[in-house]
């Protein structure tokens, strides 16, 4: 079997690593963070070790430290990334925007209300705001936005952070 030259296979990698990288980004949720930044830096490095498996087919080491990069950073880096990127509190927040944009739809409001989401948290076993302890009395998050969105009542952290921009598009992150 013939082995293709070392340019294709590099063109080849390389294609790769922008489609999967393009993919991977996209395959987030477009409420949540999608890290553009650290998605690009590893799109540069796997291209970078693209380029490597380019320049020199003649020393094996070479070889295959460019495809260990490749590999990593246009494959693994990127899909751990997208698949880590809704722990379960993000998951949970997710719904809780889902349930209160149905809620203000359902009563006609074009703008969802604090109460939209706490109704929606509550219905779904959480609750709105910083858990109340010894060390902090006071309940932050759970008058105005952003608020603080926690998966079960009695849990402090993980957390996460709910607002909703221009009236029904919800924005997530953690917190």
């Amino acid at each position: 079997m013939k082995v293709p030259p070392p340019a294709v296979r590099a063109c080849a990698a390389a294609g790769a690593c922008v489609v999967i990288a393009i993919g991977a980004a996209l395959a987030v949720d477009g409420r949540l963070d999608r890290h553009w930044l650290l998605r690009g830096l590893t799109l540069v490095l796997a291209l970078g070790c693209a380029g490597v498996l380019w320049t020199d087919s003649r020393r094996k080491l070479r070889s295959i430290i460019g495809f260990v990069g490749v590999l990593m950073f246009g494959l693994v880096i990127p899909v751990s990334s997208t698949t880590w990127s809704e722990p379960p509190e993000i998951k949970f927040a997710l719904a809780v925007a889902d349930d209160a944009a149905a809620g203000a739809q359902k009563q006609a409001r074009s703008v969802v209300t604090v109460e939209d989401v706490k109704a929606a948290a509550e219905a779904r076993g959480g609750a709105v705001g910083s858990l109340k302890t010894g060390r902090t009395p006071e309940i932050r998050g759970a008058d105005a936005y952003p608020l603080i969105l926690r998966a079960t009542k009695d849990q402090g952290r993980p957390r996460a952070c709910l607002t909703f921009e221009q009236g029904q598009n919800a924005k997530i992150r953690p917190c």
